[in-house]
C-alpha cells in the first residue's frame, strides 16, 4: 500500500505542462493500484498519497499543499480515490484474468478520474464551454490515458502470474484453464 502511494508521486515526477493540467504519469499507477490491491487498500493508499501531499512535495512538479487540491488540478487528484474503488470493486467482483477484461476495469476506472476531474477544472476555470472542459480536462489526455491502462493490465498480469498472492491479483488463464 505504501509502495503505490510512494510509486503515485514518482509518477507526479514526470509532468509534461499540456495546459492548467498536466500530463503525468500519476494515472497509470492510479490505474495499477485498484488492480493489484483492490477497493479497500487501493483506497486507503490514494488516501495517503493525497495528505501527504498537503504537506510534502508529491504532487504534479514537486508541489504540494491546499492549493494543490483546490487548484485546477484537484479534481483529478480527487478522483484517484473513487477511480481505485471503481477498479478493485471490478476486479473483486469479476475476478477478470484476461488482458482485455483487465484493460476494461481500467478504462472504467479512469470515468471517475475524468468526470471529477474535467468537473472541477470547468468550475476553476469559470467556463461551460464543453469544448474547453472536453479539450482541456479529457480529450488530449485519453490517447495516453488508454495506453496506460493497458499496460497497468500487462503488469498486473505479469504480478499475477509471478503468485504474489496481492488482494486483488488472480492467477491469469492457461490455455483454458484456471492455475
Amino acid at each position: 500500500m505504501a509502495l503505490m502511494a510512494a510509486l503515485t508521486a514518482a509518477g507526479a515526477y514526470i509532468a509534461v505542462p499540456l495546459g492548467p493540467v498536466p500530463f503525468t504519469l500519476q494515472p497509470f499507477v492510479v490505474l495499477l493500484t485498484g488492480l493489484v490491491l483492490g477497493w479497500r487498500l487501493g483506497a486507503l493508499s490514494m488516501i495517503v498519497y493525497i495528505v501527504i501531499g498537503l504537506v510534502a512535495p508529491v504532487y504534479h512538479g514537486g508541489t504540494s499543499g491546499i492549493a494543490i487540491l483546490l487548484g485546477p488540478t484537484g479534481g483529478y487528484l480527487w478522483g484517484f480515490v473513487p477511480a481505485v474503488v471503481v477498479i478493485g470493486l471490478v476486479v473483486e467482483r469479476t475476478r477478470p484474468r484476461r488482458l482485455w477484461s483487465l484493460c476494461a476495469a481500467c478504462v472504467t476506472g479512469l470515468v471517475p478520474i475524468y468526470v471529477l476531474g474535467a468537473g472541477w477544472l470547468a468550475w476553476q476555470l469559470h467556463t461551460t464551454s464543453l469544448h474547453v472542459v472536453l479539450w482541456g480536462g479529457v480529450l488530449q489526455f485519453l490517447p495516453f490515458d488508454l495506453t496506460k491502462a493497458l499496460l497497468a493490465a500487462v503488469v498486473c498480469r505479469a504480478l499475477a502470474a509471478a503468485r504474489l498472492r496481492l488482494p486483488g491479483l488472480t492467477p491469469p488463464v492457461h490455455r483454458g484453464t484456471e492455475i
